[in-house]
């Protein structure tokens, strides 16, 4: 039997804003993209890009999930598959009752990108935090100059908002888009290389150009080595480091970096920031 959730943020500002499921898009053959609005259906609470929020089921357990964008009534979730809660998500309908809370992190550096080239690298379901990002610019287009998006994935099917990457994005004024997987495939004329790979084929010039890197821990480690042979500049690259964020508030302990809190002075970081960190991490 489904428990219902009340909310009372008087009482405890931790306690999760019921909602209800509006829409899914299943993404990949584990990724789905769930539309969530309250019950009077509207958005939860304002996102900025990199933001997330905590996602739960009553009696399952809850997650720390990014939000990929911010519509007028509504937030999108893209999960992937991989463990009890998200399997129990994935089990949802549209209709059914999940409870959000949030946001949480600093989000990207939007204002200080502005005027300023944008380079998107996205790897796997790591497009969810940038595609947020990548959209903002888009509904702000006057706000920033050329926008490139890189994206790779393990395969065609693995690829995540295909919608927008080989159709919505690729009409935008100027803006290029490139797509990738990592083996060939029947059905597929694209092109086939690792992200990194295509990125040094690409070899974007640097100059007045932000970049913004989410996806596989090995992916960002080798794109950031490209990008600084490339000669970008430590200031010039940002990442997000969310798959460490755990209770969002600095209570658990378990983001803990030195005498930083990925939840509280991140999950974005400029890769400066990130290069003052303890060798060993």
């Amino acid at each position: 039997m489904a428990v219902e959730l009340k909310h009372n943020p008087d009482i405890n500002p931790l306690l999760p804003t019921p909602a209800r499921i509006i829409k899914i898009i299943e993404e990949t053959g584990d990724v789905k993209n769930f539309y969530v609005a309250t019950e009077e259906g509207t958005r939860p609470f304002d996102v900025m890009p990199g933001q997330l929020a905590m996602v739960s089921i009553p009696s399952v357990g809850e997650g720390m999930f990014s939000c990929t964008w911010q519509a007028d009534n509504h937030l999108e979730f893209a999960i992937r598959r991989v463990g009890l809660l998200t399997d129990a998500l994935h089990e949802l309908e549209v209709g059914q009752q999940v409870g959000v809370r949030g946001p949480y992190g600093n989000g990207f550096p939007t204002e200080a990108c502005k005027g300023k080239d944008m380079l998107f690298i996205g790897g796997g379901i790591g497009l969810a935090p940038v595609r947020s990002f990548i959209n903002y610019c888009f509904k702000h287009r006057e706000d920033y100059g050329k926008i490139q998006i890189l994206y790779g994935a393990r395969s065609k099917m693995d690829l995540c908002f295909k919608e927008e990457l080989l159709d919505t994005w690729q009409k935008q004024p100027n803006t290029e888009v490139y797509v990738t997987i990592d083996r060939e495939e029947p059905g597929w004329d694209g092109k086939v290389a690792f992200v990194p790979t295509y990125l040094r084929e690409i070899n974007p010039n640097p100059e007045g150009k932000i970049a913004v890197t989410c996806g596989p821990p090995i992916m960002i480690k080798l794109v950031l080595k490209a990008l600084e042979e490339m000669g970008y500049q430590d200031n010039q690259v940002i990442t997000t480091l969310e798959m460490r964020m755990k209770c969002g508030i600095g209570k658990c302990g378990r983001c803990n970096i030195a005498s930083n809190y990925i939840c509280l002075d991140g999950p974005v970081f400029y890769l400066d920031e990130l290069k003052k960190l303890p060798e060993e991490y």
